[in-house]
């Protein structure tokens, strides 16, 4: 089978888009999802009126759009907000449904509120999201006939038995999601050490780094004020702060090109089975004897401490009112937000003017599909208005067959059920994929409680339409500066993350404190590079020239992952037999790391630079110099990659 010509085969950033996520389908999640919509309707239909179960099911709906894997306090939080907020955006547009004049100042005030609040944390921008989405809907409630009271009460039914679905588990499973983000750290921490090809053991890695990232997010965020909860929750911690010696050890001996022991993999996939299950952690390996490798001997005794615990400093809670403050100041001190609410404050402004002067039916779905895909912080603006035309096209077309096929009665319910699951398959996989099962779900709710089935398909395909391209044209195509590429901060900002990762690794830690000081710095880093790939993945799916440069830097971020394990690898053996570097030669390091952020920021070349010449060093040095290497590579002026990534631009590199 021939190999196809470089120049037929797809663009890099559809095939980015296209991609799903490999991650395993979330049963509980699409349990609760089905559960959670679906009975509502089966109630109904049973009891004569499925119409009212479309309403109430409707209500249902913010926490199903909301829902995300974690503790249980956390996504009490996260739903509860989200509800709350959908519950006071349904309440507006059901008062100012119907007048254009309170409607559409109502709709636009909304919207600016809805980008400015997401600048307080995740929460609150699932929250803003779900408030603009509901007051949009809400707006076109008047067409049902139904008094607004009723209305708001059936909302509120579907959101409280939404948010009683989520979280009726709490009290019998508990601290299990925690249990299951550390155990799963050694599940990958198994895996790492078991993989035999160098990609195969970084990809392990990163998946890692996730795991740890995730796990502490949840313990930090979880902890209970009820005493026996709070003495589960601070074992984990603690627990999880004792595995990282092992972590870094880990990482140094992957660095190394070694693997240890098949008994050590089996050590770890033995604590994360006692972990999940709450048992008594196994007795560590012994270590090999005569073996003088201080890597191996580091990755022996992080085994041992596994076992002995550690005992954290409890982290107070930050007081709502610092949190409010910190929110205040991020809007002052920035444009970014205000940019942001600005942009889709314009954009749902154009699309209540194009729904009240273009006689279309529903037309107020042309500003929902605008709120979802120009919602700030949700990843690119251009890959989801994409995926939101192509998801709706697909989702109109099941929805026309199941209306075609004349389907009522269970079989709607149980078409329900499927496309609730759907929605949170698509959750985790790709947001096309949860359009296409959003809109069919949504073309059934509105054809039971309303009348004209086949007007709300049409209906919702050119709204949507209409919507994906006020975004494309207005808030991408013609906002200045959203196809500039925007890269240069996050690299410089996970440069400096890796410098003061270089500067508190490479120094004894002589004490409990400074070894926790090394230990978040490293975290801190790590966490540093995992977010900047997070956000190039989401940039790579443009075909502007921000899209080609995400492509062009992708070599930079590499290098600096692999300074990180280098210096990891160095960390790891100081105070085991080996002296640390002297200060001087790690000054050199981080005045290296700070040049290349500076070049990052300033759009230069970086300059050169005295590079230590220890041979304790010359790892990372080595890593270091390919940094270089790769920041030299893209034109920084035109963002032109290096070598094989040049086919992917339609202009040379400079000279």
């Amino acid at each position: 089978m021939s190999t196809p010509r470089p120049d037929l085969a797809a663009p890099h950033w559809l095939v980015q888009l296209l991609r799903s996520t490999p991650v395993p389908i979330p049963w509980n999640m699409v349990a609760r999802a089905v559960v959670a919509l679906a009975v509502p309707l089966g109630i109904a239909y049973a009891a004569g009126d499925i119409a009212v179960g479309a309403l109430i099911s409707t209500g249902a709906l913010p926490a199903v759009l909301s829902e995300s894997a974690g503790p249980y306090r956390y996504r009490a939080r996260r739903l509860g907000g989200a509800t709350l907020a959908a519950t006071a955006g349904y309440l507006v547009g059901l008062l100012t449904g119907g007048t254009p004049a309170l409607s559409v100042p109502a709709v636009i005030l909304v919207a600016a509120v809805s980008a400015v609040i997401s600048a307080a944390g995740s929460n609150a921008s699932v929250a803003g999201l779900q408030m603009l989405v509901f007051c949009v809907l809400a707006t076109g409630q008047h067409a049902t006939g139904v008094r607004v009271e009723i209305l708001f009460g059936c909302f509120c039914l579907g959101a409280a038995w939404s948010l009683l679905v989520a979280l009726a588990t709490w009290t019998v499973r508990a601290t299990s999601p925690e249990r299951t983000a550390v155990a799963h750290v050694y599940v990958e921490l198994a895996a790492m050490l078991s993989a035999t090809d160098e990609a195969v053991s970084r990809v392990a890695r990163h998946r890692l780094t996730t795991a740890m990232n995730t796990a502490y997010d949840q313990l930090l965020t979880a902890r209970s004020w009820l005493s026996g909860r709070d003495a589960a929750y601070r074992h984990l911690l603690n627990l999880l702060s004792a595995t990282t010696p092992a972590v870094e050890a880990s990482v140094a001996m992957v660095n190394a090109g070694r693997r240890p022991a098949r008994e050590v993999v089996d050590h770890f996939v033995a604590l994360s089975a006692s972990v999940l299950a709450g048992q008594p952690l196994p007795p560590p390996p012994p270590a090999p004897p005569g073996d003088p490798d201080p890597v191996l001997a580091a990755l022996y005794a992080g085994l041992v401490r596994i076992g002995k615990g550690d005992d954290r400093k409890r982290r107070e809670p930050t007081p709502w009112h610092r949190r409010l403050r910190a929110w205040a100041g991020s809007l002052a001190s920035g444009p970014l937000t205000w940019i942001a609410a600005l942009r889709l404050t314009l954009c749902v402004a154009i699309a209540e003017v194009v729904g009240l002067l273009v006689p279309l039916e529903r037309s107020y779905w042309i500003t929902l599909t605008v709120g979802i895909v120009l919602k700030p912080d949700f990843g690119s603006v251009f890959g989801r208005a994409l995926l939101r035309g192509i998801g709706t096209v697909i989702g109109v077309g099941i929805g026309a067959a199941v209306l075609g096929l004349g389907a009522n009665g269970w079989v709607l319910v149980v078409l329900s059920a499927v496309f609730a699951g759907g929605i949170a398959v698509g959750k985790v996989r790709n947001y096309g994929i949860q359009s296409a099962f959003v809109t069919p779900l949504i073309i059934l709710q509105m054809g039971l409680a309303h009348t004209g089935n086949w007007s709300v398909v049409l209906a919702r395909l050119v709204d949507t339409v209409l919507g994906c391209v006020i975004v494309l044209v207005f808030g991408y195509l013609l906002w200045p500066g959203s196809r500039r590429p925007r890269v240069g901060g996050r690299l410089a900002d996970a440069l400096d993350a890796v410098a003061t990762y270089v500067s508190r690794a490479l120094v004894e830690a002589s004490s409990g404190e400074a070894r926790l000081t090394r230990s978040r710095a490293r975290r801190g880093a790590y966490r540093a590079l995992a977010d900047l790939r997070t956000a190039f993945q989401q940039a790579v799916v443009e075909p502007s020239a921000h899209g080609r440069q995400a492509v062009a830097w992708w070599p930079v971020i590499a290098a600096q992952e692999r300074v990180a394990d280098a210096v990891t690898e160095v960390g790891v053996t100081i105070g085991r037999g080996v002296p640390p570097p002297d200060p001087a030669d790690v000054e050199l390091l981080t005045a290296a790391l700070g040049e290349l952020a500076a070049a990052v920021r300033e759009q230069r070349e970086p300059r050169p630079v005295p590079l230590p010449d220890a041979p304790q060093l010359s790892g990372v040095v080595d890593q270091l110099e390919s940094a270089f290497d790769a920041v030299r590579g893209p034109d920084l002026a035109e963002r032109t990659p290096p070598g094989p990534l040049r086919r992917f631009l339609p202009y040379p590199r400079r000279s």
